[in-house]
């Protein structure tokens, strides 16, 4: 099956990809569009159309080479993951999986390094047209903020292929949902829609399927315009906050107001907030 053309947004990408090879002429990808939408913002396209951008192995280790590489260019502010209008990720690749014993996936950890999104510094926003089932659910979960799609779905239905969610499914859905609907869901395989997902807390908004990745560059674009150092330490509070109790949280979070008092970008923006003038943020 043959995902549909993206019409106007896969013209503009590939005219971004293009226009910014040189950049990420060192990392050649086979399973996902790089592209720079605008300043400051890395856009990543999960690329696998015939198969619903299914994600597997090699489109895991693209992905996380990409981020890597915008993670560690200080030009980039901040990071989006989209998927074609059908499908963010419709699930893992079976084929891989369907032959693997127990002993292949326990002794190589699989599918341990799907978490490595995680480990980004720089904010990563997800933008969930269509499809984004099993792995490609929990890739978006592991995004800072996700939009979607009015027509996307989403869900966790790999208790119907004998199995159960391995990439954070159980863990990171139940925070956001809470213990009952998790388990219903998961438990039924059942799926949910954009709507549900917004009025759950999955999704921050809900746009129109030609919107949907623009509003989210230009979400990004407002974060990338902001302090990188303020901006990579309020990602590192929050996520420090919920997985610890309150007293630590607010601990962690105090310290690390103090400490941005220590960099050039607090004094320029609160500078600037006197002098009534747009901040010039260098990252430092």
């Amino acid at each position: 099956m043959l995902v549909s053309a993206h019409r106007p947004y896969v013209a503009r990408q590939f005219r971004a990809l293009i226009s910014h090879a040189s950049r990420y002429s060192t990392s050649p990808f086979n399973n996902i569009l790089v592209s720079t939408p605008a300043p400051g913002v890395t856009l990543v396209t999960l690329n696998r159309p015939k198969s619903l951008n299914a994600l597997s192995t090699p489109l895991i280790l693209d992905l996380n080479a990409a981020l890597k590489e915008a993670d560690s260019d200080p030009t980039v502010g901040a990071i989006v993951i989209t998927g074609s209008e059908k499908a963010f990720a419709a699930g893992a690749d079976i084929k891989e999986m369907q032959h693997k014993s127990f002993a292949d996936v326990y002794e190589k950890s699989f599918i341990k390094n799907w978490g490595e999104a995680t480990n980004i510094k720089k904010p990563i926003l997800a933008a969930v047209n269509g499809y984004a089932l099993g792995g490609g659910c929990e890739l978006a979960l592991m995004a800072d903020i996700i939009y979607a799609g009015e027509k996307a779905v989403f869900g966790q239905p790999e208790i119907k292929l004998g199995i159960i969610p391995g990439a954070g499914g159980t863990q990171r859905l139940t925070r956001l949902i809470g213990k009952s609907r998790a388990m219903e869901l998961i438990l039924t395989g059942k799926t949910f829609a954009a709507k549900q997902a917004l009025e759950w807390g999955v999704v921050s908004a809900v746009f129109s399927p030609e919107q949907l990745v623009d509003e989210a560059v230009k979400t990004a674009g407002t974060i990338a315009g902001n302090g990188q150092l303020a901006v990579q330490a309020a990602k590192e509070a929050v996520n420090y906050g919920l997985q610890v109790g309150l007293e630590q949280g607010l601990l962690y979070e105090r310290r690390l107001f103090h400490s941005l008092f220590a960099t050039e970008d607090q004094k320029e923006g609160m500078t600037a907030f006197i002098e009534k003038r747009a901040a010039k943020f260098k990252g430092k």
